[in-house]
């Protein structure tokens, strides 16, 4: 509730994708499930169509040139700066784009950067690890001895792995913008914090596992 009122809705939405795959693992009738997803409806219509900037932001989502100089800015920037990288990327600290015109590229639009000074193959390898990283967690999961720790591992793996789609997929244009950092490459201390707890507990229960 009070992520709601501050008001954040990225981690309301990454919080509702892991809460209803975690219950989906669990086992919960399909009814209830079904039911859940219908009274959600509403809510997501009120939060994003009845607030103005989120509204702004799907409409900047669907057409970012028809606003280019406002409320498409940063979707054409990104999008430049993956351009401007190509396969090999321009160098590492090269980057134009973070300079002057990618706003926020230290946190919510660092695949971006990544993108123009490590190319193609800096975003392969960004990629890879974070599948290896959700493979893993999801290993850990499956051979926990106990419930707890089986749900638990994999509300953390969901969480770092949806919160990482959601921040890439935006800085590819295939989501619309929203602040929600990379894990473990975003600048930002609680976030940083908060992944490398998570790592931990994810490690202490493989250890168990084993």
């Amino acid at each position: 509730m009070l992520i709601i009122v501050q008001p954040d809705l990225g981690s309301v939405v990454v919080m509702s994708i892991v809460a209803f795959i975690l219950m989906v693992a669990a086992g919960v009738r399909f009814s209830f499930l079904f039911s859940t997803v219908l009274m959600m409806i509403p809510f997501l219509y009120m939060a994003i169509f009845k607030v103005g900037y989120r509204k702004k932001r799907i409409m900047a989502f669907l057409d970012p040139w028809n606003d280019p100089l406002d409320t498409g800015f940063q979707t054409i920037q990104s999008l430049l700066a993956f351009g401007r990288g190509g396969v090999l990327g321009l160098g590492l600290g090269e980057g134009k784009q973070k300079l002057f015109y990618l706003p926020e590229p230290h946190t919510d639009f660092v695949f971006s950067v990544i993108g123009e000074e490590l190319g193609f193959i800096g975003i392969s390898a960004v990629l890879s690890l974070f599948l290896i990283l959700i493979w893993r967690g999801i290993r850990v999961s499956l051979r926990s001895p106990d419930l707890y720790g089986t749900y638990l591992s994999l509300g953390i793996t969901l969480t770092i792995g949806i919160q990482a789609v959601i921040n890439m997929g935006m800085a590819a244009g295939l989501l619309p913008t929203k602040g929600l950092p990379l894990p473990f490459i975003s600048v930002g201390g609680s976030s940083l914090l908060i992944s490398m707890v998570s790592i931990g507990v994810l490690l202490n229960i493989s250890e168990h596992s084993a």
